[in-house]
This record gives structure tokens, sequence and C-alpha cells, in this order.
């Protein structure tokens, strides 16, 4: 994780499996429930709608026994390479993100960027200070342990 700007975040993680496998382990429901809580709770809902102007939502009951719930609207796709989507914290409406998450494969390995934009510096220090790293890393091992399973 990298701060490029003064409202940015940048998540960079390499995985030993082809783009399409990352792609479709980060697009299809059954899936997303199995990578996204990371080690945190139990993810209890996904709703994915990919398509440009599309909805999603994904919904945790975290350890501690409380629900957290994220949405957003899909904004770009291009399959197995690029989607551009907004991202809210039900608990902090008011702090959207746009998220732009690339995928670029060499060699049957694949790089995974996203940069996430806040509005204000605030909301990504907030982002940031609300253990987002570790969940994330946590998050990242899994997706790649769901995408390696498709092979």
């Amino acid at each position: 994780m990298t701060l490029p700007g003064d409202t940015e975040v940048l998540i960079t993680r390499e995985f030993e499996v082809p783009a399409h496998l990352v792609y479709r382990a980060w697009t299809t429901p059954e899936l997303i429930k199995r990578w996204w809580g990371g080690d945190r709770g139990e993810v209890t809902s996904v709703e994915v709608d990919l398509r440009v102007g599309g909805r999603w939502r994904y919904v945790m009951t975290a350890n501690g026994g409380f629900e957290v719930g994220f949405h957003g609207v899909y904004r770009e796709i291009v399959p197995n390479e690029l989607i551009v989507s907004t991202e809210v914290f039900e608990g902090a409406p008011d702090g959207e993100s746009l998220n732009t998450l690339t995928l670029t494969e060499k060699e049957g390995r694949t790089t995974l960027e996203i940069l996430v934009r806040h509005a204000k510096r605030e909301h990504r220090d907030a982002h940031i200070n609300s253990g987002m790293e570790v969940g994330m890393q946590e998050s990242m091992d899994h997706l790649e342990a769901v995408a390696k399973s498709l092979r």
C-alpha cells in the first residue's frame, strides 16, 4: 500500500495466476463470499450487477458480531483488465471513493492494482486508520487462494 496523493491510496499485489482467474474470483458472488472478508468475519450477502451503471453490495457479519456493508456503482468495465466503481462504507456514507482496479498479466502472473480516490484527505485518512491495510492483506491472501482453486 502506498499513498500517491493527498486523497489517494494505491494497493498493489502480484498473484501467481492468470488475470482471467483473478477477475472471475473478483466478480462472481459465490467466490467473493470466500475471500472478501479475509479473516474478519463471515460474508453474508453479495450482490453483483456487473455492467456499467450496475450496482454491487457486500455485507459481512464481523467477528465482533456487528454487521458492515459496502456498496457502489460500476462506472467502467473491461473484462479481465479493468473495473472502475464507486465504493461507500455504509457506516460512513459521505466518504464515497472512486476505485480503479487494474489487472495486468505477464507470463501467467497477474499484478492487481487498486487506486482508491477519496474526495477529501480526511476520508482517505479515516479509510487508512480503519485497519484496512491488514484487512486488505488478508482478503488478498484469500483472493489468491480462491483464484488458484479455479485452475
